[in-house]
């Protein structure tokens, strides 16, 4: 399996839990903490972090399309125009020597790492992290989403909890 497909699915999943955010337009300005970046931020940073990694393992230019509108629409465009970017990619573009060095910019700090890695250690972990803070503050603003939502395979009960009511 190749990582252009983890990204495809999970931003498409990252584009169902924008869709019932929309419920709440405080959302998009909501953080879990004063110093995290708020869900709007959490959601581009979860695009662009698919890109940095398939564009150089792809062999392609950096690109982002992020925008400047803070809206609901703004970032539902960014997803579609991320996924497909990413679904236009022939997946033999994506071969290569594993040991390629890939350079990213993570936090203050200039790295360089084998493909691999880069992918695997770098890209993915942080991938998932924005995403998550994304779908931790939409849940925690009252979304109606569950883990159902994040990644399409669980099915709970409606109002299914697994904490046990004080007796």
């Amino acid at each position: 399996m190749h990582a252009s497909i983890i990204f495809i699915r999970y931003l498409g999943r990252l584009a169902g839990i924008v869709e019932k955010a929309k419920a709440g337009p405080e959302i998009l300005t909501a953080r879990l903490h004063a110093e995290m970046l708020p869900f709007a931020s959490q959601v581009r940073a979860t695009c662009n972090f698919a890109l940095r990694g398939c564009c150089p393992l792809a062999g392609l230019p950096p690109v982002s399309f992020d925008g400047a509108e803070l809206s609901f629409a703004a970032l539902s465009k960014q997803l579609d125009d991320t996924i497909a970017y990413i679904a236009a990619i022939p997946p033999q573009q994506f071969e290569g020597p594993a040991d390629r060095l890939c350079r990213d910019r993570a936090g203050f700090a200039d790295i360089e790492l084998p493909a691999d890695e880069y992918l695997n250690l770098y890209i993915l972990p942080n991938f998932y992290f924005h995403f998550s803070m994304a779908y931790a503050i939409a849940r925690s603003q009252g979304a109606d989403i569950g883990k159902q939502d994040f990644d399409g395979y669980h099915l709970y009960a409606p109002g299914f909890s697994f904490e046990r009511p004080a007796a």
